[in-house]
């Protein structure tokens, strides 16, 4: 890895990274199969990514015609990671099994371990012989949309490809590595002006929040829409509250904490809540529906901005969905993307025929999305939310922390980048932007 990293950090050419020598393995942090029952019995919130996700040296797997091998500098934790760390909903050794059915190619993913991993950025090293926009050295960002581009379900919207799937989740050869195996149509050109650890955090989430309120496959919002946005200091929300204020809507901001409502304000963000100060009962003790406290809510946000909210960008789902159903205004939107408290859901079906409401699926992105979200960062429109950096090897421990809720934004892990702050080779827009525009989430 010493030359990989000489020729990156040199900047070399095309045909110098040609030259690297790729060596036959690599780290990865993987989750075996013999592990797969390993937390039977015990509770979600009990079980411990620290004791599942392990650091194992595994071979570089030959790439497709139509794949790249990207030096990772970086990585960062979603909420996919933490789910395959705790073998839920279920394990996802059955994607891959599945995966391994439609080809030769395809056979690499199913192995008795998994490189996970969602996110990356860095350097790529080898294309395969049917890649024609990118080239070695080429620094980089992944998206996650991992889909067959022969495939005619995929070309109106890849989101909806009958074989989509998400890289490093539902596919083998992740981003939390020192090497990774990509399809070409995942890269983006990496942001000039950002760090590697501040480039690799963007990706899923920035894309997954353009997406459900850019996006005319989401909830297409426009100028002076009021959106409701749960878990605004959130990996997603973050964002999400980012794209309300730069396209000219009203963001109501959801935050459990007066150190959160701060972030918030910092970033422009006026109206913002604090649930756990309002101490909102959505249920009653009887596992049913308090319809007071959706009106409660309701009431708090008019006190904020003066009317119902046009959008509600939601993701917690079953603690929340039926308020979000409730609160949006008649006409309205709940875009939805996840549902991280619960994906069993309800809500009450008056509020919603009887007033004409919507109800949108999301998931991730598009190409084309992920690309114009990452043009976004890479101009300093929208900005990075990373409040921690990990080593590759405490990268348990950096699941574990989003897994218990005890983090902001998103959390990066340094792959092969041998320390925080490197990568930037735009010092001047990263001036005209402002260190304190990329600090609201450091800690």
């Amino acid at each position: 890895m010493d030359q990989i990293l000489e020729a990156i950090e040199s900047n070399a050419s095309a045909e110098q990274f040609a030259k690297v020598s790729i060596p036959e393995s690599y780290r990865g942090v993987c989750v075996l199969k013999e592990d797969v029952e390993m937390f039977a019995g015990v509770p979600s919130a009990d079980k411990d990514p620290r004791k599942s996700l392990k650091i194992k040296e595994v071979p570089v797997p030959e790439i497709a015609p139509d794949e790249c091998l990207v030096g990772m500098m970086a990585s960062s934790i979603n909420f996919n990671t933490v789910w395959s760390s705790v073998f839920e909903p279920v394990s996802t050794f059955g994607s891959l099994t599945k995966l391994a059915r439609e080809g030769s190619w395809a056979k690499r993913h199913d192995l008795p371990y998994q490189v996970v991993g969602s996110d990356g950025a860095g350097v790529v090293l080898k294309v395969g012989a049917a890649v024609r926009v990118w080239k070695p050295g080429d620094r980089v960002t992944v998206h996650c949309n991992f889909v067959d581009d022969q495939d005619p379900t995929s070309h109106n919207d890849s989101m909806l490809g009958s074989n989509q799937r998400i890289w490093g989740y539902e596919t083998n050869f992740g981003g939390l590595a020192e090497l990774s195996v990509v399809k070409a149509n995942q890269l983006m050109p990496k942001p000039a002006h950002l760090t590697w650890e501040e480039s690799s955090v963007n990706a899923l989430c920035n894309s997954t929040s353009y997406r459900m309120l850019v996006s005319k496959n989401g909830a297409h919002m426009k100028q002076g829409d009021v959106v409701l946005i749960w878990g605004a200091t959130g990996g997603i929300g973050a964002y999400a509250v980012q794209y309300v204020l730069n396209g000219g809507g009203i963001p109501v901001g959801v935050v459990s904490s007066p150190d959160k409502a701060d972030i918030l304000r910092k970033m422009g963000c006026e109206a913002v809540i604090d649930r756990k100060t309002a101490g909102y009962k959505f249920w009653n003790d009887d596992n049913t529906h308090n319809e007071s406290e959706w009106r409660r809510l309701g009431s708090d946000i008019r006190g904020l901005v003066g009317e119902d909210p046009d959008i509600v960008f939601e993701h917690p789902g079953r603690s929340t969905f039926g308020a979000s159903m409730y609160v949006v205004k008649k006409g309205g939107t709940v875009v939805t993307c996840a549902a991280t408290s619960g994906y069993m859901l309800e809500f009450d079906n008056r509020f919603f025929w009887m007033r004409l409401k919507k109800l949108v699926g999301s998931h991730f992105a598009n190409y084309q999305e992920a690309w114009e979200a990452n043009r976004l960062i890479a101009k300093g429109m929208i900005q990075p939310v990373l409040s921690k950096t990990f080593a590759l090897e405490q990268t348990g421990e950096a699941a574990f922390q989003v897994h218990k809720n005890l983090h902001e934004g998103k959390i990066g892990v340094l792959c092969m980048a041998p320390k925080p702050g490197l990568g930037i080779t735009n010092p001047e827009l990263r001036a005209k932007v402002g260190e304190s525009k990329l600090s609201y989430f450091k800690q």
